[in-house]
């Protein structure tokens, strides 16, 4: 079992990550995902979750999370073959967290894919995101 700590890290770049070693069998534990980073401008970024959330409709969906943990799990289903059994067992091995939940002490972070290594100034937190479209985390 894997905790990683999502602070500063870049969504995509972890999502790929972890979607890799979902793959591979392994359990993954997220946490602190409303301080992961979006690259982009805040309004571009804003309008871009607004239209996926009102696509559809509401009875019938799609349906797409205000919650920031909620649209992490989700940023990493897309990047696993989950409408085939094995994407759906590697689906089931991921938890994501607001937060560090108690009972959890030790976790890593992934430097190599950090804000640190950024050459762009334009970023947004996912926390602003999640409020942006209405989220009361």
């Amino acid at each position: 079992m894997t905790v990683i700590d999502a602070s500063n890290l870049i969504m995509g770049r972890l999502a790929s990550e972890v979607a890799k070693k979902l793959l591979n069998g392994e359990e993954i534990i997220i946490v602190n995902s409303e301080k992961c980073v979006i690259t982009g401008s805040k309004r571009f970024l804003t309008s871009l979750y607004k239209t996926k959330q009102t696509r559809g409709s509401p009875e019938k969906g799609p349906y797409f999370p205000k919650r920031p943990d909620k649209i992490l799990r989700r940023t990493i289903r897309g990047m696993l073959p989950f409408k085939k059994a094995r994407g759906k067992e590697a689906y089931r091995r991921l938890k994501v967290y607001v937060g560090v939940p108690n009972g959890i002490n030790d976790y890593e972070t992934m430097p190599a894919i950090s804000l640190s290594n950024l050459s762009t100034i334009k970023y947004v937190h996912l926390e602003d995101i999640s409020r942006r479209l209405g989220s009361r985390f």
